[in-house]
């Protein structure tokens, strides 16, 4: 028999390569990244305490606050349109490859439809290219080229290729529900839309609201996309700039934009406080209200 203090012991053995790993890769780096952006970097001096001066110069200059602003709202309807879009298309092929109407082929539709979330940022973005070429594609309009379609096609690029993702997270969900009580609502005369919408979609309901902070996180982090299409300039006009490319403009400079590491920082921190609120706010007010049922 094992005793307790070996046990914790070969526990702590266990976890510590990858706690040191995600300190050393996550939440050090946050730390820094943090204090950073209190402090200039620029002067004479060498480095100085400055306190909220970066946030204030964020929040108040006529073009970075603009830029910033711009770049905010356009995330958020990054946001939307994938939780519009993809986390209901999500659901639903779940809920049909669960529904037994796809019967022996359920498992060449699944790794078909989870196919794009494999692929690379880099090939997603030049096939997409080819497709909507205004030149030789599709698409005879150039969908990137203008202000009111650029985003929303990156968007839907995006959704394209990790849709799959969702759906494989509501379609395991979806097999955890018990058969008996599909069963016993198909006795008393439920139709498929009925028992799904009754039954099954109350139990995954965690599951579900996970996805949807899950995807709010994903996209308020966005960047590989936008950057792979369109490199650091978010043409046309900041129409494509999120608050992942606004910041490795402004840590790394590009676009002619001179590199400001403390601004940069500053940014960073913004964004990890306006995910984390959010995420905190829905964990409280949303998720701890969605009790799984017993079953």
């Amino acid at each position: 028999m094992i005793r307790p203090t070996t046990a914790r012991i070969s526990l702590a053995l266990f976890v510590f390569p990858a706690l040191a790993i995600y300190v050393a890769f996550a939440v050090l780096p946050l730390a820094l990244s943090i204090l950073m952006s209190f402090f200039n970097t620029k002067t004479s001096a060498g480095r100085v305490f400055v306190g909220l001066e970066n946030y204030y110069y964020l929040f108040t200059h006529p073009v970075t606050s603009a830029r910033f602003w711009n770049a905010l709202l356009n995330n958020v309807e990054y946001f939307a349109i994938h939780l519009v879009v993809e986390v209901p298309i999500g659901l639903l092929m779940a809920a049909l490859l669960t529904s037994g109407l796809l019967r022996r082929s359920e498992g060449i539709y699944r790794t078909l439809l989870f196919i794009p979330a494999t692929l690379s940022v880099v090939i997603v973005g030049f096939i997409w290219r080819l497709i909507i070429n205004p030149l030789w594609g599709l698409v005879d309009f150039p969908l990137l080229g203008n202000e009111m379609t650029a985003l929303p096609t990156i968007s839907l690029m995006s959704v394209w290729q990790y849709v799959g993702i969702p759906m494989i997270f509501l379609y395991s969900a979806l097999l955890a529900v018990p058969e008996d009580i599909v069963e016993a609502a198909r006795i008393d005369g439920a139709n498929n839309w009925r028992i799904f919408w009754g039954i099954k979609f109350p139990l995954i309901a965690p599951q579900f609201g996970l996805i949807v902070i899950l995807t709010y996180i994903w996209t308020f982090n966005g960047f590989d996309l936008v950057f792979a299409l369109n490199g650091a300039a978010p043409g046309p006009n900041y129409s494509t700039d999120i608050l992942g490319t606004l910041f490795y403009r402004t840590f790394f400079g590009s676009s002619g934009q001179v590199a400001d590491i403390d601004l940069g920082a500053t940014v960073a921190t913004v964004i990890f406080t306006i995910i984390l609120v959010v995420t905190a706010v829905y964990f409280w007010l949303v998720q701890r209200r969605l009790k799984p049922y017993q079953i």
